[in-house]
């Protein structure tokens, strides 16, 4: 039976002026479910991608089980979990993939939100009526054809809002779909620990923690004062939403703009060998841009880093005269810059390069002295070397430049040095 407490809270939620179903899908594990749907006979099997970072980026269930986690670095799943599978990234397949799932959920909904490239959101109110199904059933519907035609394994959440869709598809996991409806709620929110609220990070988690809000039902146990004069703004739309209130907006739109996209490698021992951090830069770029163009974006600011034995950062960045994804143009930028970095008495265990202020590449527009042309020119020929790699696997084709880091055996990466590349990857 419900206390006192949760009945206000329930009457709170049953008297909001916009009642909604919005669906959330959250694919399972879902770089290496793509693996898996692309090679059934990885099915249930210890499976780690993130081969060519040298780092964990995903894993299966099974890998997980082994205590095998995500940033662990390759080498020592290597040493330590001989039998897991490790694969590099398919980043081409992973986007594919990630249309294919969006495309079904778009079978039942018009109003449907990419927000990451495993994850959507969609509002299904309204259209029980017109696909003479309940939202349940829609729900069953996308999740079963998902899985059918896909292979691929999704949990699913329903609720009158973002933030609780969010809670209810992690509640089951995987190959989970839960419904948290008004009813439901207060149950359902006691048994999530605060710091499992999407929007809320660890240091708000820890705060809260410290005034006695353990749970998301402490949370929106407290009044519209206590959140105002003691958390900023977006605190208050998360309390609002975790009590029913409708107020994050689904944005359907494609998206157009987009976070930076960093690719950085570590490597022991430590160096100061000019010629070797200078090829892991090219290694570097080279990655970031051939991300870059698959997502037909360029950057119009680069920085690249260095990284000391002692963990001490030392940055350099800089604005394009032309915005490109050429990675030959960018790596000659670092190397005219690399000595403001590099000192010579330091040892540097990691190398790392930024593509920021990213843009559409039909964006570029002729300048006076000629520099996109010479762009364009360097885009011809990565569009001819991207399709022999999808022929021929990666490295098929690469920069002189590069070689250095390609051939000499270093070992080791920082599990800290995680990507941070597109807002969907």
């Amino acid at each position: 039976m419900l206390n006192e407490r949760s009945f206000t809270y329930n009457r709170w939620m049953s008297n909001s002026k916009k009642t909604k179903t919005i669906f959330h899908m959250d694919g399972d594990a879902f770089f290496v479910g793509v693996e898996v749907a692309k090679n059934p006979k990885l099915k249930g099997l210890p499976v780690v991608t993130g081969e060519e970072r040298g780092i964990v980026s995903a894993l299966s269930y099974e890998a997980k089980a082994l205590g095998i986690i995500r940033g662990m670095p390759i080498f020592r799943v290597k040493c330590d979990f001989p039998n897991v599978i490790i694969l590099p990234g398919d980043y081409k397949s992973y986007a594919r993939y990630s249309s294919m799932m969006f495309d079904i959920v778009r079978r039942y909904a018009d109003d449907v939100e990419e927000y990451s490239i495993d994850e959507c959101f969609a509002d299904l109110t309204g259209l029980e009526l017109p696909l003479k199904m309940t939202y349940l059933e829609m729900a069953e519907r996308i999740k079963r054809e998902v899985n059918d035609e896909l292979r691929l394994s999704v949990s699913i959440g329903l609720a009158p809002t973002k933030v609780l869709a969010k809670v209810a598809s992690k509640w089951v996991k995987p190959n989970g779909l839960t419904v948290v409806s008004v009813e439901s709620a207060p149950d359902f929110l006691r048994k999530t620990p605060i710091g499992k609220i999407w929007g809320i990070g660890p240091k708000t988690s820890e705060l809260l923690k410290m005034k006695g809000i353990d749970t998301a039902f402490d949370f929106v146990q407290k009044d519209l004062s206590w959140i105002r004069n003691n958390l900023s703004k977006p605190y208050e739309v998360i309390w609002r939403e975790l009590r029913g209130e409708y107020i994050m907006e689904l944005d359907p739109r494609p998206k157009t703009v987009y976070s930076s996209i960093q690719k950085t490698r570590s490597f022991h021992p430590s160096t100061n060998d000019k010629t070797f951090l200078l090829s892991q830069f090219s290694k570097n770029m080279e990655e970031a841009c051939a991300k870059a163009r698959h997502y037909k974006l360029v950057p119009r600011k680069i920085a690249f880093f260095l990284k000391t034995k002692d963990f001490v950062y030392v940055t350099c960045s800089m604005p394009l005269a032309s915005p490109t994804n050429a990675p030959e143009i960018l790596i000659s930028l670092v190397r005219a810059r690399f000595p403001e970095i590099h000192a010579k008495s330091v040892l540097y265990r990691s190398t790392g390069v930024v593509l920021q202020d990213l843009v559409p590449n039909s964006c570029i527009q002729e300048d006076l002295f000629g520099g996109a042309k010479k762009v364009n020119k360097f885009e011809v020929i990565h569009n001819q070397i991207d399709s022999l790699e999808d022929k021929f696997g990666k490295r098929a084709v690469y920069l002189a430049s590069t070689h250095d880091a390609l051939k000499r055996k270093v070992t080791g990466t920082d599990a800290g040095d995680i990507d941070r590349n597109l807002l969907f990857l």
